[in-house]
């Protein structure tokens, strides 16, 4: 399946398409630490116009910082933990380019058929390396890249905007990714048109659409001038507590959390599509987890519109959990209706979860 758009590139003449293989004043040797945190995004309903907005596919995989001096590369997560050790075979990739200096921002991804799968990247966060190996030979992972922050000539490119450094991007792939499909350059878009046909005709193969800012810096850490637009409503939540099922010694539903802009963690829903396999799976686990409190804010069992007789019945967790759910509508700073819990987010770190999310 292809993404049928329009993507004419910054250098002239050039399109890109999805999964190509054809490639395309910062101060020198500046140093990029391994927590350098990536960019990142607001959810919105509606991608912004104008000739200042460049578009990409948000593709359904774990961000992915790659880091390369000389021999050693690492991958960091958008929380900052190292992926290194869970995708050998991007690690190899990586080290087989002829650049053997660089910081490139991407997307791991496995694709699948016609989709790319995520359930099959959270079989890679495994503590057991023969298992890795095993996988990482059978179903690999691909890296797509979607910017540079440090040169093969060791300029970092940080401070300058996105309309220079995709320039560098794609002549940085032009010269070491052409032939390649383990890492490939993403594809963008200029014309909104273009953007939302992929989001109206490209099924499940992206998560949604990207656009950024093209006269911006690198924005380390923040959502300022990178807006993104998913086929769903869905947010990043921390797992605060749980509720026993009705006469039940297993959990029913999990109570989800978000942090306010002074750290503070805020009840704001639940999600109880949990099927029998999962609710017996995961009481263990979660009951490791007991803590004397969690939320902060909106505490379950405060008077509320939204209180019941089983309000009180729940039990704190460690801030250590975080799933992704959908949601429909928000009223209040809090989910107006139940979610569905779509899956569980290993790579997210929970102080991750903020209301800037669906705001």
């Amino acid at each position: 399946m292809a993404i049928k758009a329009s993507t004419k590139s910054m250098t002239k003449g050039r399109t890109i398409t999805p999964l190509e293989s054809t490639t395309s004043s910062s101060s020198k040797s500046a140093r990029l630490d391994y927590d350098y945190a990536p960019m990142e995004a607001q959810l919105t309903d509606k991608l912004p116009s104008g000739n200042k907005w460049q578009y990409e596919p948000k593709w359904d995989g774990f961000r992915c910082i790659a880091f390369r001096d000389g021999e050693d590369i690492e991958l960091r997560s958008k929380s900052g933990q190292s992926l290194t050790r869970y995708f050998p075979e991007v690690v190899s990739a990586l080290s087989t380019l002829k650049a053997d200096t660089f910081v490139l921002d991407g997307e791991l991804v496995i694709r699948v058929g016609d989709v790319f799968s995520f359930d099959d990247l959270l079989q890679r966060i495994h503590p057991a390396e023969s298992r890795v190996r095993k996988l990482s030979a059978e179903i690999p992972a691909n890296y797509i890249v979607f910017d540079i922050l440090k040169t093969q000539d060791g300029e970092n490119m940080t401070g300058e905007s996105l309309r220079i450094r995709r320039q560098k991007l794609e002549k940085f792939a032009l010269k070491f990714l052409k032939q390649r499909k383990d890492i490939s350059l993403s594809p963008v878009a200029y014309s909104l048109n273009d953007a939302n046909n992929w989001l109206s005709t490209t099924g499940s193969l992206i998560d949604g659409v990207i656009a950024k800012d093209l006269d911006l810096p690198y924005q380390t850490g923040n959502r300022k001038g990178m807006i993104k637009v998913k086929r769903m409503r869905t947010a990043d939540c921390v797992v605060g507590g749980f509720r026993y099922g009705t006469n039940s010694k297993l959990v029913g539903s999990l109570l989800l959390g978000l942090y306010d802009d002074d750290g503070r963690l805020h009840h704001v829903g639940f999600t109880s599509s949990l099927s029998a396999v999962e609710k017996r799976e995961l009481t263990g686990k979660l009951e490791k987890l007991k803590a004397k409190e969690s939320f902060q804010e909106n505490i379950p069992g405060a008077p509320s519109r939204w209180s019941n007789e089983r309000s009180t019945e729940w039990v704190p967790l460690k801030s250590k959990l975080v799933v992704e759910v959908r949601y429909d509508h928000v009223t209040g700073g809090r989910f107006r209706h139940g979610t569905k819990l779509l899956r569980w987010r290993p790579d997210k770190s929970p102080k991750q979860c903020t209301f800037e999310q669906i705001e």
